[in-house]
């Protein structure tokens, strides 16, 4: 579970029904069952129409990414791809044939595949960096389909609430019921707003971050690759690949690497 994406729902929630409860408001006020569903429905079926069925199926995984916490473990990917290295310049390409099966990431796997293979080099990268391309463009769809989303509940809001307005003024002789009428039909716009602002925007932002990250960890694994068709010495590759990694992600790698040693010795 992705604490990030689960905490900042909770803090919205917390902040904007503690603020309404502050001012004397009540919480079963903000409870309208219609509104719910035309700004909801209305929201997700406008959404429907711009993609591919194909695509709304894919909406469960959509969620799953944005809540769960599954980031690639860079460190642990150069150090599999050192390995390899060193593997390939001691015992020759063909040796990874009797380890590439044990390989627990699939891009890593299929790059040494194409290695063992005798693939060109120019076609083995054309072949990786297309599938990082592809890879883009379908998290793009999801991030795309969260940012309609966000861009339709507001208007479906206001929809909701000029439909209530309506049923307000048709019953304009109940006065007594006016005020509580025109408070409950701003209850569309209230979850139109809320639910762009605090669900689908940002979880369209989470996932291009999503996006980047593991884009990242594909291009480490390219460069890995490619080094290790290349013959290129696996300290050269290591310095290399750190290179892709934060200030601080090296720093707690080279720490961790020190206490092995000092472990070992």
């Amino acid at each position: 579970m992705d604490l990030a994406t689960v905490i900042g729902i909770v803090i919205a929630l917390a902040a904007l029904l503690g603020g309404n409860v502050l001012e004397g408001g009540h919480l079963s006020a903000l409870v309208n069952l219609p509104a719910a569903i035309i700004v909801f429905g209305g929201t997700i079926g406008a959404t429907v129409i711009c993609f591919s069925m194909n695509d709304v199926k894919n909406l469960p995984n959509w969620f799953k990414v944005a809540f769960q916490e599954k980031q690639a473990d860079a460190p642990k990917t150069i150090r599999s791809i050192v390995e390899l290295a060193d593997m390939a310049r001691r015992e020759g390409i063909l040796k990874l044939e009797s380890v590439v099966e044990t390989l627990d990431n699939d891009f890593l796997k299929q790059g040494i595949s194409l290695v063992i293979d005798g693939t060109d080099y120019e076609v083995t990268k054309s072949i990786l960096e297309t599938e990082v391309e592809f890879m883009r463009e379908r998290h793009q769809t999801g991030a795309k389909f969260f940012e309609a989303a966000g861009a339709f509940a507001p208007t479906m809001g206001i929809i909701g609430t000029v439909m209530g307005l309506v049923h307000v003024l048709g019953n304009l002789s109940d006065t007594g019921n006016l005020g509580s009428a025109i408070a409950v039909a701003f209850i569309a716009t209230l979850y139109g707003v809320f639910s762009a602002n605090v669900i689908y925007i940002p979880i369209s932002a989470k996932l291009k971050v999503r996006s980047k990250q593991e884009a990242i960890a594909r291009e480490i694994i390219i460069e890995g690759v490619l080094a290790i068709q290349s013959g290129e010495s696996p300290r050269i590759i290591e310095d290399r690949l750190k290179s892709f990694l934060s200030p601080d992600v090296r720093n707690s790698k080279a720490e961790a690497d020190a206490q092995l040693s000092t472990v070992g010795g």
